[in-house]
Parts: structure tokens; C-alpha cells; sequence
């Protein structure tokens, strides 16, 4: 398995050049990036991630929240697609292989039925975009209410029926209400992304790596059950003084995950 970290947790203060060369020097193989506005920003991170030999391999999507799939204002949800058929480009420019989507958002004016149609008819219309570039949208499991079983997530996958919608694990937003050794399981091969955060199911928080309620060793153990060796990209807050220490640390805890 391949360690990454997320872009946005690379202390802000560097320049482009100086978080990915600091990503580098960790011993970090990867970076997963948020959804830039223009292709020439977008080729820029790219050109230096090449140069200083870190791999662009995922875009966080950046409209799923405030634009959702599932949206029942039909201009809201239109503006969701052209929202991640941008994230999608923005992967093509960059480099990268895969999108990480949030399908669909559950609230008291979005009922749940609704937002299962809703989001998979907005997958299915950003797909024709998805081919276009070689893409593949990975739904991630986040706390919107949504895909709330590891047998609803995969049955959702299953319906689009179709190579380029996968999964997008991650394995501390699941400690509130399941197992990840289980989810993992039950995915199986959809499987392509996985996020690691860690979190302390007494307080409820989300807390640094390897101080919370993840067991490690069983969740590798399931990744390599189902044959999966691609990225472990850690998602965490930056530290408020030395951020660059967590770069460190995360690229140490990843070590320890990894070989656990």
C-alpha cells in the first residue's frame, strides 16, 4: 500500500514547490488534491509534484456539500453535475485517476428515497463525462445521513453498473455507527480510494493517528483480503504550531499502519 496525504494538510505557509518537496521528504508516495479552479493552477501542482517525484493520484470534489446530487431544487442539482463534471476535468489536467464524490446529502427537506434517485440520476448524467476522460468517481462514506449500511453502499454501487463509480472508504468516519474491518469486507474489489482518520468513539472525536478507536492491524488485514494496494491518504488538521511536523508524523503513522 502507498502513503498520501492530503493537500490542504500541508502547512498553508509554503508555497506549492515547498509543501509537495516537504510531502517528499517525509517519505510520502502521494497527494490528493481539492478541485482547483483553473486548468493552469491545476497543471502547475502537477508539473511540480512531477518534478519533485510525488504522485497527483486523486481530486477531492469541492461542490458535493453546497450543491448536492440529491438536490430537489432542480438548479441546485444541475450545478452539482457541472460541479463535479469540473472536479472530473480538473483530474484529467492534473493527472490523476479518481474524483472523490459525495453523492447525496439527507436533511429534513431532502428525504432519503429522494436523494438515492436523485444522486444515482446525477451519476448517471456526469458518466458520459467520466468515459470522456478516463475517470473514476469514487462515492465516499461521510456523515450526510446516507448509504448508512455496508449492504446499502454496495447495492448503490452495483446499480449504476458501471466500471468508472466505485468506493471512496474511509475508515474513521465509519467508527460512529460500524465496523471498518466489516465495511471493507463487504465492498470488497469496489474499493479503489481509502481515507484514514482516526477517532475516539467516547468523546466523539475525530483525534491523531493511532490515539482512537481504529483497529489498525484488523483493517489492513481486510484491505489485504480484498487484494487492495493503493493509497492510504491520511485527512487531517493541520497542527497549530510546527505544522510540518505532522507531515512527518503522518508519513511515520502510515509506516506503523501499514506494517501493522
Amino acid at each position: 500500500m502507498k502513503k498520501a496525504t492530503y493537500y490542504g494538510s500541508l502547512p498553508a505557509k509554503l508555497d506549492v514547490r515547498g509543501r509537495l518537496e516537504l510531502a517528499k521528504d517525509a517519505g510520502l508516495d502521494g497527494v490528493e488534491i481539492p478541485t482547483f479552479k483553473t486548468q493552469r493552477e491545476t497543471e502547475e501542482v502537477a508539473s511540480i509534484a512531477a518534478e519533485v517525484g510525488i504522485a497527483v493520484h486523486s481530486v477531492m470534489a469541492g461542490s458535493h456539500w453546497t450543491l448536492p446530487l440529491s438536490s430537489t431544487d432542480e438548479d441546485v442539482r444541475l450545478q452539482g453535475v457541472e460541479g463535479i463534471k469540473h472536479a472530473l476535468q480538473v483530474a484529467k489536467w492534473a493527472g490523476a485517476d479518481t474524483v472523490l464524490v459525495v453523492p447525496g446529502v439527507v436533511n429534513e427537506s431532502v428525504p432519503y428515497g429522494a436523494a438515492y434517485d436523485l444522486s444515482q440520476k446525477s451519476l448517471r448524467e456526469i458518466l458520459p463525462t467520466a468515459e470522456e476522460l478516463g475517470i473514476t468517481m469514487a462515492i465516499e462514506n461521510v456523515w450526510n445521513k446516507f448509504l448508512l449500511s455496508p449492504l446499502e453502499f454496495r447495492t448503490y454501487i452495483d446499480q449504476m453498473e458501471h466500471e468508472l463509480v466505485k468506493a471512496y472508504f474511509d475508515v474513521g468516519n465509519i467508527l460512529l455507527y460500524g465496523y471498518p474491518h466489516q465495511w471493507i469486507d463487504i465492498l470488497g474489489d469496489r474499493i479503489v480510494k481509502v481515507h484514514i482518520k482516526d477517532f475516539n468513539t467516547d468523546t466523539r472525536n475525530f483525534v491523531a493517528l493511532l490515539t482512537g478507536h481504529v483497529d489498525w492491524p484488523r483493517v489492513v488485514n481486510a484491505l489485504r483480503g480484498i487484494g487492495y494496494s493503493g493509497y492510504l491518504t491520511a485527512e487531517l488538521a493541520a497542527y497549530t504550531h510546527f505544522p510540518e511536523q505532522l507531515v512527518y508524523d503522518t508519513a511515520a503513522h502510515l509506516d506503523k499502519i501499514i506494517n501493522s
